[in-house]
């Protein structure tokens, strides 16, 4: 958890309540963490909470204000279904606000070094018997804290490269022993999962799923002709030139006649032909369409449980929502951020290096040195986004400076209707339709 002062002035989406606790401003990152099928579990909510108070030396209700936050509606969304973890402080532990958390706790993370004296484990056990769950975190020793904490923990996070494999060995054996969910973190590669799994842990953080595998993870002959019908949508093509692509492929005809019929479109009554379907569609909610389409698993995984089609289509709605924000960003501005972030994973699905990955989509110049060399604009967009992925707030903060109108605040409550729309995708014109390839 961050907590550090700044200037601004508080935003709409502080914590509210009374004044001491509106007197915080709290925002989150939002961080996947997989199953051992590699499919999406839960997320971990990362708060930065601020100080706003005129004397911090007099006593406040950060915790309250963080327990307010969390229950925001738009906090809730962002998790789409998935439990939520959250980090926590002591402080947010001996708050009673706390006791008022209703259905759809989260797991609570306690730090290294929250300490385990008895004033804390008498806590510990209060919320314990209130069925309040609990997952130590980062850690790294058997020290006498943990011991102490043990007992009241449902899960262990550990990072796998705080800890040398022996002992990673034997620790991961005596807690799955004991009956402990095991959350790797830092698995930031295929072996990193790998050895994880190997080792029975039970949930995976990081970022290894959007990184590219040799050959390819995806490659297919669907996801070839998603290639050729991208290729073909950048240059503009006629009604009969896309229709005659879209035949020669009958999984996509389906896709685009059940896009068309879904009730996003309002068309009024059903569509019966592709020529209708495309009209009624238009090319470019196929083409966006089309380039989330590219990153579905072929394991006839939910749309809402597929980590890397998440990934992309978070990103680039939050793209296509900053660029908004910015002076002089008109309509095709957006569509370009929103773009560059769907296709920034692209080398993910056909292997090898980003460069040739991205010029197989034949992108345009601005795009590809956004995506390529993080240049532009663009390039500043796809940072932040990056940073905000990870919850790294002085990153934001400094990528920021370079995005005026845009702060940390806002960055973080555009990343949460970022998570909305991708986790709710049959809720929305652009993805209304997204089915499974059969592969």
């Amino acid at each position: 958890m961050s907590f550090n002062a700044a200037d601004r002035p508080p935003s709409s989406g502080a914590a509210g309540g009374n004044q001491a606790v509106s007197q915080y401003e709290v925002y989150f990152a939002r961080q996947p963490m997989l199953d051992r099928d590699g499919v999406l579990s839960s997320f971990e909510m990362l708060p930065r909470v601020v100080d706003r108070r005129d004397d911090p030396e007099k006593p406040g209700r950060a915790g309250a204000a963080l327990v307010a936050a969390y229950w925001e509606p738009d906090v809730r969304a962002a998790l789409t279904g998935h439990q939520g973890w959250l980090d926590v402080t002591r402080e947010f532990l001996f708050d009673d606000s706390l006791l008022h958390m209703s259905g759809g706790r989260p797991m609570l993370e306690l730090p290294v070094d929250i300490g385990a004296g008895p004033e804390l484990v008498a806590r510990l056990v209060q919320l314990h018997g209130r069925r309040y769950r609990f997952a130590l975190d980062h850690v790294s020793q058997a020290d006498e804290t943990f011991a102490k904490l043990l007992p009241y923990a449902e899960a262990v996070k550990i990072d796998l490269h705080e800890i040398a494999p022996p002992m990673l060995s034997k620790f991961a054996s005596v807690l799955k022993s004991a009956g402990k969910i095991l959350v790797a973190m830092g698995v930031e590669s295929q072996a990193d999962f790998d050895n994880a799994h190997a080792l029975g842990f039970d949930r995976f953080q990081g970022y290894f799923f959007a990184r590219p595998h040799v050959g390819g993870r995806r490659a297919s002959a669907p996801r070839q002709a998603l290639l050729n019908l991208l290729q073909l949508l950048a240059s503009e093509p006629t009604v009969a030139q896309l229709e005659a692509e879209l035949k020669l492929n009958p999984v996509l005809v389906m896709h685009v006649m059940r896009l068309a019929n879904s009730t996003s479109f309002g068309v009024g009554h059903k569509v019966t032909t592709l020529r209708e379907a495309i009209n009624a569609t238009g090319t470019d909610r196929i083409a966006r369409w089309t380039q989330l389409l590219l990153y579905a698993d072929g394991r006839k995984v939910a749309l809402e449980d597929d980590p890397l089609l998440q990934l992309a289509a978070t990103r680039a709605r939050f793209m296509e929502l900053a660029a908004s924000q910015l002076s002089e960003a008109g309509r095709n501005e957006q569509d370009a951020a929103f773009l560059a972030g769907v296709l920034s994973f692209v080398d993910a699905v056909f292997g090898g290096p980003l460069e040739a990955a991205v010029d197989m989509l034949m992108l345009g110049r601005t795009i590809r040195a956004a995506i390529v060399k993080r240049e532009g604009v663009l390039g500043q967009l796809l940072n932040v986004a990056e940073a905000l992925e990870r919850g790294e707030w002085a990153r934001v903060d400094e990528v920021c400076r370079q995005l005026a109108p845009l702060d940390a605040g806002a960055v973080a409550k555009l990343g949460l209707e970022a998570a909305e729309w991708a986790g709710m995708a049959e809720r929305n014109a652009e993805a209304a339709g997204l089915e499974r390839l059969d592969e």
